[in-house]
């Protein structure tokens, strides 16, 4: 049996724009705002779009030529537990005021963002 990949960082980017906008119900409150559909991944990774709750910005997606790089501004240690309890690379971002890094570095691992995603949606944690 053949496996296939996707690990264009494109891509899962827009896999995840579509999880966001079409699974309704309890990430209802989130929008994808600011998007660059002309967006080309880089090494540092590139903004290709922002989540939104009821107008306010929780996060933001930068696409990397092999993985997407989420930095949530909102529910940050909610974001951290939920994603390292699915398995995601999650990695603090010592700012103010602090952000939660997640690394998705699969198509099928937006799946696993998506308890992280109901956190910032339902606005839990810190």
């Amino acid at each position: 049996m053949v496996e296939e990949r996707l690990t264009d960082g494109r891509r899962i980017a827009q896999v995840l724009a579509s999880e966001v906008t079409g699974h309704g119900d309890d990430l209802d409150a989130l929008a994808v705002t600011d998007a660059d559909p002309d967006v080309e991944p880089t090494p540092d990774g590139t903004f290709a779009y922002a989540i939104d709750r009821d107008g306010e910005r929780v996060a933001s997606v930068y696409v990397q030529p092999d993985r997407i790089r989420i930095e949530f501004e909102r529910a940050v240690d909610a974001v951290a537990e939920a994603a390292g309890r699915e398995g995601l690379r999650v990695r603090p971002k010592a700012v103010e005021p602090p952000r939660t890094l997640v690394f998705v570095e699969d198509g099928a691992q937006v799946k696993w963002l998506l308890p992280a995603l109901r956190a910032v949606a339902a606005g839990s944690g810190g």
